[in-house]
């Protein structure tokens, strides 16, 4: 039994990394980490949802003298919509506003990611089948496909 307890620790490890890495939804993109978020930026605007913030992670490290591959947060949303959310289920108000991250791998690719809906709505006790998380799944999906 004792020789079996590593093993079975392993085992359950790997079985939840699949599912960790599920929770984000990845798309290269052709620009660099700031054009990307520019690009998603001016779609939001165009759709009418706010930017609540811009988080450059590259210079807050670069501020405390270490370095980091440019990586940019864009903080945004619509309020008529994380509402609707959290009244389905209140303690979405701790994923929204929704978040998309852009940064640039070791190799130099750059990527836009944001985490499933589905998967934080389940989270919290929320179906993902609820006609709200499918309708953010969408425009999730369809506006960062729009800014790469």
């Amino acid at each position: 039994m004792r020789n079996l307890l590593p093993i079975l620790a392993f085992a359950l490890f790997a079985a939840a990394q699949p599912a960790a890495a599920a929770e984000l939804i990845e798309k290269r993109s052709p620009h660099s980490v700031g054009e990307t978020l520019d690009r998603l930026e001016a779609v939001l605007e165009e759709k009418g949802i706010g930017v609540m913030a811009r988080i450059d992670h590259q210079a807050n490290a670069e501020s405390v003298d270490m370095e980091l591959r440019p990586t940019q947060l864009l903080i945004f949303g619509n309020p008529a919509i994380g509402t609707r959310l959290m009244q389905a289920e209140q303690t979405l108000g701790i994923e929204l506003p929704m978040k998309a991250l852009a940064f640039e791998d070791a190799e130099g690719q750059v990527w836009i990611a944001y985490e499933d809906p589905a998967v934080f709505a389940k989270r919290r006790g929320l179906s993902p089948d609820h006609e709200i998380v499918g309708k953010v799944s969408g425009a999730l999906d369809a506006l960062t496909t729009a800014a790469v």
